[in-house]
Protein backbone atom coordinates (compact mmCIF):
# COMPACT_ATOMS: atom_id res chain seq x y z
CA UNK A 1 0.00 0.00 0.00
CA UNK A 2 2.93 2.35 0.60
CA UNK A 3 3.74 2.40 -3.12
CA UNK A 4 0.10 3.15 -4.00
CA UNK A 5 0.02 5.91 -1.41
CA UNK A 6 3.13 7.55 -2.84
CA UNK A 7 1.83 7.29 -6.42
CA UNK A 8 -1.43 8.90 -5.33
CA UNK A 9 0.37 11.71 -3.50
CA UNK A 10 2.64 12.30 -6.52
CA UNK A 11 -0.35 12.58 -8.84
CA UNK A 12 -2.15 14.92 -6.46
CA UNK A 13 0.95 17.13 -6.26
CA UNK A 14 1.01 17.34 -10.06
CA UNK A 15 -2.68 18.22 -10.06
CA UNK A 16 -2.05 20.93 -7.50
CA UNK A 17 0.57 22.41 -9.82
CA UNK A 18 -1.79 22.24 -12.76
CA UNK A 19 -4.53 24.06 -10.84
CA UNK A 20 -2.08 26.76 -9.80
CA UNK A 21 -1.10 27.07 -13.44
CA UNK A 22 -4.73 27.55 -14.41
CA UNK A 23 -5.13 30.27 -11.77
CA UNK A 24 -2.08 32.03 -13.21
CA UNK A 25 -3.55 31.75 -16.71
CA UNK A 26 -6.75 33.43 -15.47
CA UNK A 27 -4.74 36.19 -13.74
CA UNK A 28 -2.85 36.78 -16.99
CA UNK A 29 -6.10 36.98 -18.98
CA UNK A 30 -5.06 34.08 -21.17
CA UNK A 31 -7.30 32.89 -23.98
CA UNK A 32 -10.41 31.12 -22.64
CA UNK A 33 -10.00 28.09 -24.89
CA UNK A 34 -6.47 27.54 -23.58
CA UNK A 35 -7.72 27.72 -19.99
CA UNK A 36 -10.54 25.30 -20.78
CA UNK A 37 -8.06 22.87 -22.29
CA UNK A 38 -6.14 22.89 -19.02
CA UNK A 39 -9.27 22.41 -16.89
CA UNK A 40 -10.13 19.42 -19.07
CA UNK A 41 -6.67 17.98 -18.47
CA UNK A 42 -7.10 18.43 -14.70
CA UNK A 43 -10.48 16.66 -14.76
CA UNK A 44 -8.94 13.77 -16.66
CA UNK A 45 -6.00 13.52 -14.25
CA UNK A 46 -8.35 13.63 -11.25
CA UNK A 47 -10.37 10.78 -12.74
CA UNK A 48 -7.11 8.83 -12.92
CA UNK A 49 -6.56 9.40 -9.19
CA UNK A 50 -10.14 8.25 -8.53
CA UNK A 51 -9.50 5.07 -10.50
CA UNK A 52 -6.35 4.36 -8.50
CA UNK A 53 -8.20 4.86 -5.21
CA UNK A 54 -11.10 2.65 -6.31
CA UNK A 55 -8.70 -0.08 -7.39
CA UNK A 56 -6.88 0.19 -4.07
CA UNK A 57 -10.17 -0.08 -2.17
CA UNK A 58 -11.17 -3.14 -4.20
CA UNK A 59 -7.78 -4.85 -3.89
CA UNK A 60 -7.34 -4.21 -0.20
CA UNK A 61 -10.49 -3.30 1.72
CA UNK A 62 -13.01 -5.36 -0.28
CA UNK A 63 -10.61 -8.26 -0.64
CA UNK A 64 -9.92 -8.26 3.12
CA UNK A 65 -13.65 -8.26 3.85
CA UNK A 66 -14.17 -11.21 1.50
CA UNK A 67 -11.32 -13.08 3.17
CA UNK A 68 -12.68 -12.36 6.63
CA UNK A 69 -15.74 -14.52 6.02
CA UNK A 70 -17.85 -11.89 7.82
CA UNK A 71 -21.01 -11.34 5.73
CA UNK A 72 -21.70 -7.95 7.34
CA UNK A 73 -18.20 -6.67 6.53
CA UNK A 74 -18.49 -8.04 3.00
CA UNK A 75 -21.80 -6.27 2.41
CA UNK A 76 -20.47 -3.03 3.90
CA UNK A 77 -17.34 -2.92 1.73
CA UNK A 78 -19.25 -3.96 -1.38
CA UNK A 79 -21.84 -1.24 -0.73
CA UNK A 80 -19.08 1.33 -0.28
CA UNK A 81 -17.54 0.29 -3.58
CA UNK A 82 -20.85 0.56 -5.44
CA UNK A 83 -21.61 3.95 -3.89
CA UNK A 84 -18.20 5.29 -4.90
CA UNK A 85 -18.55 3.94 -8.44
CA UNK A 86 -21.89 5.70 -8.74
CA UNK A 87 -20.43 8.98 -7.50
CA UNK A 88 -17.48 8.85 -9.88
CA UNK A 89 -19.78 8.19 -12.83
CA UNK A 90 -21.83 11.35 -12.31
Amino acid sequence: MKQDKQRTLDRLARLEGQVRGIAKMVQEDRYCVDILAQTSAVRSALKGVERMLLENHAHHCVEDAIGSGDPAAQREKFSELIAMLQKTQS
